[in-house]
């Protein structure tokens, strides 16, 4: 659970628990459960169904975000509308509750209601503190082997369980992406690939999770050199069309540890709200407040102690 905002600075935090795991994933599965290709034509000529029988306009939800967005203002889009089709957002495949176990990621009616729990109440944290409106937060862990990816993936998931709600995760751990594995998602393109190029169209890199009202935007091409993606104007404009062309929607970034790269603290800059993921009993008080006070504390909301 997040510790509420300080007054006075952002190392003195309260931090919370949750019962997580190591990043690391390190699991082989024979077969993927990876949808037909995005680019490849629907059943029907005029696009009512998609290619596996689903109607596009049901599944893929992307052509509600795209930059122009930005062009249209605040208050463009319908609420009401939106709240609508998101209740209609259909998956093309969906992970099980063995699947979903297996992943340790929560669910409604998962058997473990401590961590489910603990994971709501982190979810109404930040809307107290958001005063209910949708945001974008960076999640970047203290050290390696936090287990920020998996407090990122299950607190997207926690908001998602609102049928009148939606959740994009954005992989932006450029050295490291592990969201897509962990899903069973075999990505072809992915943020970087969106950022290189100006007329790289949204939809390429929005993927359906296997999880209802939740997707996926992964890495894409690997990177040396992400900061220079993540400070460039293209960064800055794709935050803001996701988040203003679905104002039902969370945005949550997963990043690279924020003792070993800038990236986080670069993202931070660009997004509403920081958490840090602690892991239990790996690092000492005095590292944890060196990680934390490295976000600025107007938007720093606490840390989550993993383990």
């Amino acid at each position: 659970m997040t510790g509420q905002k300080k007054q006075d600075g952002a190392g003195s935090a309260s931090v919370g628990e949750v019962a997580g795991r190591d990043e690391t994933n390190g699991r082989s599965r024979e077969s993927n459960y990876w949808v037909r290709r995005k680019d490849e034509p629907s059943k029907e000529v005029n696009g009512s169904v998609g290619g596996d029988g689903v109607p596009y306009s049901e599944w893929d939800d992307s052509r509600m975000l795209v930059p122009s967005s930005l062009e249209l203002g605040p208050g463009a889009v319908d609420r009401f509308v939106i709240s609508k089709q998101i209740v209609r957002m259909q998956e093309p495949r969906k992970l099980t509750r063995d699947d979903l176990d297996e992943r340790r990621i929560i669910y409604p009616e998962s058997s473990n209601r401590q961590l489910v729990n603990r994971f709501r109440d982190l979810r109404t944290r930040l809307l107290e503190a958001s005063g209910g409106n949708n945001f974008t937060l960076v999640v970047s862990g203290a050290t390696s082997g936090a287990g920020s990816s998996f407090v990122a993936l299950n607190l997207a998931a926690a908001f998602a369980f609102d049928q009148a709600k939606t959740a994009v995760i954005i992989d932006c751990n450029l050295r490291q992406p592990t969201l897509h594995s962990t899903l069973d998602i075999v990505p072809e393109h992915g943020l970087t690939d969106f950022l290189d190029d100006p007329d790289y169209d949204i939809a390429r890199i929005l993927y359906p999770t296997g999880i209802p009202r939740l997707r996926l935007i992964p890495a894409g091409s690997r990177r040396e050199i992400p900061a220079e993606f993540f400070t460039s104007f293209r960064m800055k404009q794709f935050i803001q069309a996701v988040r203003r062309r679905y104002p039902d929607r969370f945005i949550i970034l997963d990043t690279a540890p924020i003792s070993e790269s800038p990236d986080a603290r670069i993202l931070s800059e660009l997004c509403d709200y920081a958490m840090l993921v602690v892991p239990h009993g790996k690092v000492t008080p005095g590292m944890a407040e060196e990680a934390a006070v490295a976000f600025h504390p107007e938007k720093f909301v606490g840390a989550v102690i993993n383990g």
